[in-house]
């Protein structure tokens, strides 16, 4: 029987993910999962069948993330506000297309 510990199905690499904590063997993040599970209200059996995982990857990644639970919450607020300051500060693309071609 080949049991998998907690380490060997979570990863982090600087290569994949921009260095968050991932699935092994895919890029699907720990801040994905709980994404899904804690604010969408996906289960983990939903989760493993939308994303071709297995239950216990998506387990793993929700205990890891309550493992690091203070830290991870940091860097979702952080990734919130830099998204908040980008769409205030950029200017979309299809909005000025559709000026342009509408002569505003």
């Amino acid at each position: 029987m080949d049991l998998k510990t907690l380490d060997q199905h979570i990863k982090i690499t600087s290569d994949i993910a921009g260095g968050k904590p991932h699935i092994s063997g895919h890029r699907i993040t720990v801040q994905d999962i709980v994404i899904w599970h804690e604010r969408m209200g996906k289960s983990a059996d939903e989760i493993a069948s939308d994303y071709s995982l297995s239950l216990s990857d998506v387990y793993a990644a929700l205990t890891y993330y309550f493992d690091h639970r203070v830290e991870m919450d940091q860097a979702m607020l952080e990734s919130e506000a830099y998204v908040k300051v980008l769409k205030q500060t950029t200017k979309s693309k299809l909005l000025q297309n559709f000026q342009t071609q509408n002569g505003q």
